[in-house]
């Protein structure tokens, strides 16, 4: 009998494919199946290819004795808990590397669209607005070039998107819990947190979201910014205290930011975020494109065919969970 996994949300027909090879796949690659759904359908699974809007949690691994994988199409893993998928033996695998370069595009689209405040302009034309000349000091943006550019995590995207920062004329600046060995040579100065968002003109968040990253842009670091500076967020929203933002961008404290994740997801529709013109909304799609989609679909598949074939996966996020279950016993291919 071929393994049973359960799809929890879309997933591109790539993926669908590979899966479907070795398994018998249950759920629908078009429509995203709510928590309580997939929590009844999962109790026979040995396997989940999960969507980063479904948790998993202690009483969620208690119900499903039989799995033994769960593989995120997503390289944010912040939606399961990985100290107890670990405990019971459970694989848990992402996507890494594959939407570095889509992400890293996202994040200076909303960079430029902040900065340059073309969403507020387009908005303008739009609403039929424009009506005559424009005034020489209306929708003034600023320019890039000599710029400081400050990246909160530079790991793979924040690189990236340096990268892509020099070419603009930028200089760049970085705070990590890990001083990066190679930043120097690629001209990127380490700053504490406090002078990264003292000095920068524009902010880019790319650190995971763990314990010690919750808040971690507060209301006292936020009040540290440039009045001319922007904030721009592609990682997880709890990174940022957003009513603490907010309340900055409607005091016009700081310039403007730039949104593709928020505490609570869908953004609620009483948010006052809806309400600042300074602000660029997106929801949550930073790595959407057709290929970083197909090939985050194909490595979530790979790491599940790996694990259920008793081969070490190409991403595995809990290593210590050989200990616990060695892969030989994970064979079911």
């Amino acid at each position: 009998m071929k393994p049973r996994i359960l799809l929890t949300g879309p997933i591109q027909e790539k993926g669908y494919k590979l899966i479907s090879r070795y398994c018998d796949v249950e759920g629908d690659i078009h429509q995203p199946l709510e928590r309580a759904d997939v929590l009844r359908m999962s109790r026979d699974k040995d396997g989940l290819m999960l969507a980063s809007h479904i948790k998993i949690d202690a009483e969620f691994l208690d119900a499903t004795p039989n799995l033994k994988i769960i593989s995120t199409v997503s390289v944010g893993f912040d939606h399961i808990d990985v100290d107890e998928a670990t405990k019971r033996g459970v694989y848990v695998c992402n996507t890494p590397g594959v939407l570095t370069d889509c992400v890293a595009e996202v994040t200076w689209s909303l960079i430029l669209s902040t900065y340059k405040r073309m969403s507020e302009a387009e908005r303008f034309v739009r609403s039929r607005k424009w009506t005559r000349a424009f005034y020489a000091t209306e929708f003034l943006g600023r320019d890039l070039r000599g710029k400081v550019l400050g990246i909160v995590g530079l790991g793979r995207i924040g690189i990236r998107v340096a990268e892509i920062a020099k070419a603009f004329g930028m200089k760049v600046a970085y705070n990590d819990i890990i001083r990066q060995k190679n930043a120097e040579k690629l001209g990127i100065k380490y700053f504490s947190l406090e002078k990264l968002m003292a000095t920068s003109d524009v902010i880019s968040i790319h650190t995971p979201l763990r314990k010690d990253t919750y808040h971690l842009i507060d209301g006292s670091k936020i009040a540290l910014m440039k009045k001319d500076a922007i904030i721009v967020n592609t990682a997880r929203g709890p990174i940022v205290d957003e009513k603490a933002l907010t309340k900055a961008l409607k005091e016009n404290r700081i310039a403007g930011a730039g949104l593709d994740v928020f505490e609570i997801e869908p953004l609620p529709l009483d948010s006052e975020l809806f309400q600042l013109e300074n602000v660029v909304l997106s929801p949550h799609r930073g790595s959407a494109s057709y290929e970083t989609r197909d090939a985050m679909a194909e490595l979530a598949a790979r790491n599940m065919i790996a694990v259920l074939k008793g081969r070490m996966p190409p991403a595995l996020v809990n290593p210590e969970v050989l200990k616990v279950k060695p892969l030989k016993s994970m064979k079911l291919l």
